[in-house]
């Protein structure tokens, strides 16, 4: 088994959970990884940050439960759709271990299959998708004795599902790349151009394999890139006119709609605090690649951690 050699923060650095991550690539592009460890500090209610990828949280030992703005409560290992913190208000957990991974729309369509269009905003539990398999992956990460070989083994896992799959649009999944490539700041009608498709069909495509229409998709990789500017200390007036918004106001209003929190308050969020450490955030979106129309390309620029 190839192991991938994990990274774990010292506990004096302030964070609600030990973190490790690969550092090693993974195999499946648009893929990344990171497992989390309770430090029994971590507060209930604690508010979940959309992000634009489809987020897989397979629970191994102690418990996770999350519930929506309904009151609808899920518990132990789930599937969570892209923008999903619009309808997750809180978290309460019992001393756990999860690894958690985040899939590119391109690579949740390979993984898990046409079920991915149902899942945009949707909180689905891990069995739904995978059937018995579910509780054995749980099983087989809490038997191993560390990361390394916990990551190595779920990369295995996703690389066999993708490698049985039915091949996204080369269409659809390059309208994907280039919302990444121009951290959201793109008009679809020009994508649709660019295809020689119209807006209807690219609208349809997109939606029927993805799960959720390409305006939105924008909307969350452009709200993405704002909100991890506002957290490394940019000034919102900035944050708007690099992100391409309208104006402040328009930031404002998408800080609200996603997080239920203002461009000043939602800087403190837990969850965007360990995003440097788990995700390699900020080495990783140090600018926007060129990504220029010449049929298909390579997945969405990333580092040795897949994002």
């Amino acid at each position: 088994m190839r192991t991938i050699e994990p990274v774990v923060p010292e506990r004096d650095d302030g964070l609600l959970w030990d973190i490790a991550c690969p550092q090693r690539p993974i195999r499946v592009p648009g893929v990344s990884m990171a497992g989390f460890g309770d430090r029994g500090i971590t507060p209930p209610g604690l508010r979940l940050i959309p992000h634009p990828a489809v987020t897989m949280i397979l629970v191994f030992d102690g418990n996770i439960a999350v519930e929506d703005a309904t009151g609808r409560r899920q518990q132990g290992s789930f599937v969570l759709g892209p923008g999903f913190g619009e309808a997750l208000r809180g978290l309460s957990v019992d001393a756990f271990e999860c690894l958690q991974v985040r899939l590119s729309p391109v690579a949740a369509q390979a993984v898990f299959g046409g079920v991915v269009s149902e899942l945009d905003r949707a909180m689905v539990p891990l069995d739904t998708l995978c059937g018995k398999e579910a509780a054995r992956l749980s099983d087989r990460l809490a038997d191993f004795s560390g990361w390394g070989q916990r990551f190595s083994w779920i990369d295995g896992w996703l690389a066999r599902r993708c490698a049985e799959a039915t091949e996204t649009s080369p269409e659809v999944a390059w309208a994907w790349r280039r919302i990444v490539a121009g951290r959201g700041a793109v008009r679809i009608e020009h994508l649709a151009d660019e295809l020689g498709w119209s807006r209807k069909r690219l609208w349809s495509r997109f939606q029927s394999q993805f799960g959720l229409p390409p305006k939105r998709a924008a909307k969350l990789v452009r709200f993405d890139h704002a909100v991890h500017s506002l957290v490394a200390g940019h000034h919102a007036a900035r944050v708007a006119a690099d992100g391409g918004y309208a104006d402040q106001s328009h930031l404002h209003r998408d800080v609200v709609a996603f997080t239920g929190l203002t461009p000043a308050t939602v800087v403190d969020e837990p969850f965007l605090a360990v995003d440097d450490i788990a995700w390699g955030w900020r080495k990783n979106h140090t600018r926007a690649p060129d990504l220029r129309h010449t049929g298909r390309h390579d997945d969405e620029h990333r580092d040795s951690r897949g994002r």
